[in-house]
């Protein structure tokens, strides 16, 4: 028997060999054949994957794997405070949370989810958070904003259900913050989340800033803003940060000092309530405005994050709290006869001892034109202001024409002149008008009833409550006219030394009187009852066709040394001294009071 090598099997001999090939069956070709085929089908199939994600759509993957991993998060800068003339701050900062999306790290399907968890979080609709991140994708954006300030609850879920939450982030940032509430809320202004035709305008603006719309905030916005930094940060799937890849710090907006007296303006808002219209506080020596108030008003934190619809409906009344009527014209009336008797004076047809007669009435052609209180007899220029005659400066209207007053008022610091020294984005709503302004607004002649109407204040003449003001500051900075600014440290370039108004110092002298006349023995004697120090003003009462008149009145004080100049008109509020006086009575007793205390 032949012998052969031995085996682990147990094989001895070849007889053994060809009994197990007796036994043995081999396993059918087609079942190797099968596993052979469903092996290279699977990897045909994964080869086809690779090549579909590395060639076809291999530069979008990247992409996404990338922004993954790494973020470039920007960084706001701190936005400038604004403070009023003492220091105290009028436009601040807070720290806030604010709720991020990055929306090309799912895909809408899975957003679906992410919305639905999210909107209860962050009270918004799933869809609100869809449409965004759809529209995000859309414009390639890298990272939205989902919801601002965010409530402390909202913040802890969020951080403690983070795994819940992919491709979103919760960022510390600092918000905008108005301390005072709705106080000087029309110099303020409001900030607002930069626009696509803002972006494009400013090379320096960022997506999400928020920008100035309105107001100082708007005037001054190059200067609040700041520069934005970069963060480039590593994140791992759960979207939390690894490590730091680099970073570009921020440089904060600078600090915008006011010539406001917050002190001032809350006196100056307190006084005027609830009522439509208007206070300017001037510095007589400077032009600086100490208050500037406006009613109705409205706060500007609500800008600061989405408005809400009652908070979009409070804005669109019919009285406009948007309005700033400081700056809005109106028919002066009697006011106004400070510039007549500038004008007066300045032609050189009358001299400061002259003499008119009144009477109840005058003619002028067909129309009739009434004295407001009966016949005052021969009178000159300081009797005049403090009794405030009509006849009288209907006479001297038809005596030195149109074009005279229309020249005295811009050089008291009517007609818009100084209007862009304030550093405010405004439109000039006043009208000193002349015979050619008549016939391109109303496509009418001059007569000689609108030089009557033009000399106390009314027909065509709007002046702005800010310009009154003005007027009041030359006159008692015995004839040198004031600029009215905002900004203690203004642009170096702008010149805002107090001019010549041209007036004499005979002329100056005797509107001094009658305007301190007036509160002495006149129109306003309720303001010279003893409770403060003597002041100078006159009032005024514009008639309104339909309507009750408007109550104005202008003043400064001391009589003796003067050192603020008040305007105040309330709309539809009767005679000058009726409404508009006392308020201006207030303002003068806070004035003093603070003065008093040395704040």
């Amino acid at each position: 028997m032949t012998r052969t090598f031995s085996f682990s099997s147990g094989f001895k001999t070849l007889d053994d060999i060809d009994d197990f090939n007796r036994d043995y069956e081999p396993r059918p070709l087609s079942r190797a054949i099968a596993l052979m085929l469903i092996a290279t089908v699977l990897m045909g199939i994964q080869a086809g994957r690779l090549v579909y994600l590395q060639l076809i759509n291999g530069v979008e993957n990247r992409q996404k794997a990338e922004s993954n991993r790494i973020r470039l998060i920007p960084i706001p800068a701190n936005r400038g405070v604004i403070i009023d003339r003492k220091g105290k701050p009028l436009a601040a900062n807070r720290m806030s949370r604010s709720v991020y999306a990055w929306p090309k790290e799912q895909t809408m399907k899975q957003w679906e989810i992410t919305a639905n968890r999210l909107a209860p979080v962050l009270n918004i609709a799933p869809s609100t958070i869809l449409t965004k991140v759809e529209k995000a994708i859309n414009q390639g954006e890298s990272n939205i904003i989902l919801s601002r300030q965010i409530t402390p609850q909202a913040f802890v879920l969020l951080n403690e259900r983070f795994k819940d939450f992919p491709g979103v982030e919760v960022r510390a940032e600092s918000v905008r913050y108005y301390p005072q509430g709705d106080s000087a809320a029309h110099l303020l202004g409001y900030i607002g989340a930069v626009t696509k035709e803002e972006l494009d305008k400013n090379p320096d603006y960022r997506l999400h800033m928020m920008v100035g719309k309105l107001g100082i905030e708007a005037s001054a916005n190059n200067i609040l803003a700041g520069q934005w930094g970069d963060h480039l940060i590593e994140v791992n799937s759960m979207s939390q940060d690894v490590r730091e890849l680099g970073i570009q710090q921020p440089k904060d907006g600078q600090t915008v000092q006011m010539t406001l007296d917050i002190d001032l303006q809350r006196a100056a808002e307190t006084a005027l309530g609830q009522r439509l219209g208007a206070v300017v506080v001037l510095d007589v020596k400077t032009g600086g405005v100490l208050a500037m108030a406006s009613y109705p008003r409205f706060n500007p934190n609500m800008f600061t994050k989405p408005l809400t619809e009652k908070e979009w409906a409070s804005l669109q009344t019919p009285e406009n709290p948007l309005l700033n009527r400081a700056l809005q014209g109106y028919p002066p009336g009697s006011t106004f006869k400070v510039v007549t008797t500038a004008a007066a004076l300045g032609s050189g047809k009358y001299s400061v001892y002259d003499v008119i007669g009144t009477s109840s009435a005058i003619q002028v052609g067909e129309l009739t034109f009434n004295e407001h209180s009966g016949a005052l007899g021969y009178i000159g220029f300081r009797d005049a202001l403090a009794f405030s005659s009509n006849t009288f400066f209907y006479q001297i209207g038809l005596n030195i024409g149109p074009q005279e007053i229309y020249k005295w008022a811009h050089n008291l610091g009517l007609g818009g002149d100084d209007l862009e020294l304030l550093g405010l984005k405004a439109t000039y709503n006043g009208l000193i008008p002349t015979v050619k302004d008549k016939k391109e607004i109303y496509g009418d002649d001059w007569y000689a009833g609108d030089t009557v109407n033009m000399s106390i204040g009314q027909g065509l003449v709007l002046a702005t409550p800010l310009e009154l003001a003005a007027m009041m500051a030359t006159v008692a900075n015995d004839g040198k006219r004031v600029k009215p600014h905002l900004f203690v440290d203004p642009d170096k370039k702008i010149d805002l030394k107090p001019v010549p108004s041209g007036m004499s110092q005979e002329t100056v002298r005797i509107i001094q009187e009658g305007l301190t006349d007036v509160v002495a023995y006149g129109t306003a004697k309720d303001l010279g009852d003893g409770s403060i120090p003597l002041t100078a003003g006159k009032t005024g009462t514009s008639e309104m066709f339909g309507q009750r008149d408007h109550s104005l009145y202008v003043a400064y004080g001391p009589a003796d040394k003067p050192a603020i100049a008040i305007a105040v008109i309330v709309e539809n509020g009767g005679y000058g001294s009726e409404s508009a006086a006392p308020i201006a009575k207030y303002i003068f007793q806070t004035y003093f009071k603070l003065l008093k205390s040395g704040k």
